[in-house]
């Protein structure tokens, strides 16, 4: 079983390099109040300059051997905000793009998106919903300018649960029914750490044929009693039979014993290990992205970390063989 591992957009061991500069809408429109024409070329100054740092990033993962990356979302600062509508940012920045899905394309790496937390398709509120759809549409824009397929996903969480879980499961399937087909084919279900658990997204996932992303420190934090990952590791491997990609998994640790919830800096080789010991037994690859505040440095730990355990062989600086 091949293990690939990756790490969410930021790079601690690259100076400089941020894909998540930002421009507040305060600022944008104080400048546009004294120079309209300044503050539109303050925003595309910003996406450029993160889109730089991205390229700069996909450089850098390609001579790490780092194959799995997610993109961050806050790479066009203001993009879906409703008073910049008229910007065509895609136009503005379509040639850095194009090099993006081009290095992408070259090197066989794995990539992502994953919308913010505000982002629900199960959202009661039709304003709510809108505004989720335009931010999924916003994404699927950057990808297909990127000329990336199928492959390149948006990872999403189901949801609120807004007092009834089961009610709230069903609204999911009725206003999937509205997600426009370009969103709804890169869509990938995430189980969550306080609400809707990694058998509530396979239930999604058997109904609609959305693969799901198996989040090892959520299950731990919520999960139904008596559910054990050999009762989950096959409904989470089968739902990605048929898209042409390896089942992907989320792993992280928690910060502290009283903060189980939030990400520690680093991941425990430990509770990885266990994990993977239990999914080897299925003899499928997977991908693995580490979700830590030390971003790739935590990445290249924890591969060193499970390099010598036993039954573990490192193919290289970010995949591993068990």
């Amino acid at each position: 079983m091949l293990l690939r591992f990756g790490y969410v957009a930021m790079s601690m061991e690259l100076a400089d390099c941020s894909p998540s500069r930002t421009v507040t809408f305060k600022t944008f429109s104080g400048l546009r109040e004294r120079d309209p024409e300044a503050a539109l070329s303050k925003l595309k100054r910003t996406a450029r300059e993160n889109l730089f740092s991205t390229i700069r990033l996909l450089r850098y993962n390609r001579a790490n051997d780092v194959m799995v990356y997610r993109f961050s979302s806050k790479i066009i600062p203001l993009a879906t905000h409703p008073e910049l509508e008229s910007w065509d940012y895609v136009e503005d920045v379509r040639d850095l793009l194009g090099q993006i899905g081009d290095i992408v394309r070259e090197s066989g790496m794995r990539v992502s998106f994953h919308p913010d937390h505000y982002t629900f398709i199960n959202s009661p509120r039709e304003e709510v919903f809108k505004a989720s759809i335009k931010d999924y549409r916003h994404h699927c824009r950057l990808l297909d300018a990127m000329g990336l397929g199928g492959e390149a996903r948006l990872v999403t969480h189901i949801g609120g649960g807004y007092g009834d879980k089961g009610k709230s499961l069903e609204l999911f399937l009725r206003n999937w029914e509205k997600v426009p087909g370009q969103v709804a084919g890169r869509i990938v279900l995430e189980n969550d750490d306080r609400t809707f658990t990694a058998g509530d997204a396979l239930y999604l996932s058997g109904k609609l044929g959305v693969p799901v992303v198996f989040d090892v420190h959520h299950f731990i934090c919520n999960r139904e009693k008596g559910s054990g990952l050999e009762e989950i590791l096959p409904g989470f491997l089968a739902s990605w039979d048929g898209s042409g990609l390896c089942p992907k998994v989320h792993v992280s640790s928690p910060r502290s014993g009283s903060d189980i919830r939030s990400h520690h800096d680093y991941v425990a080789a430990e509770g990885v290990y266990a994990f993977i010991k239990t999914a080897a037994k299925y003899s499928r690859d997977m991908d693995v992205m580490v979700e830590a505040k030390k971003k790739d440095s935590a990445m290249f730990r924890l591969v060193g970390d499970l390099s010598v355990l036993p039954g573990v062989r490192r193919v290289n600086r970010a995949a591993l063989e068990i």
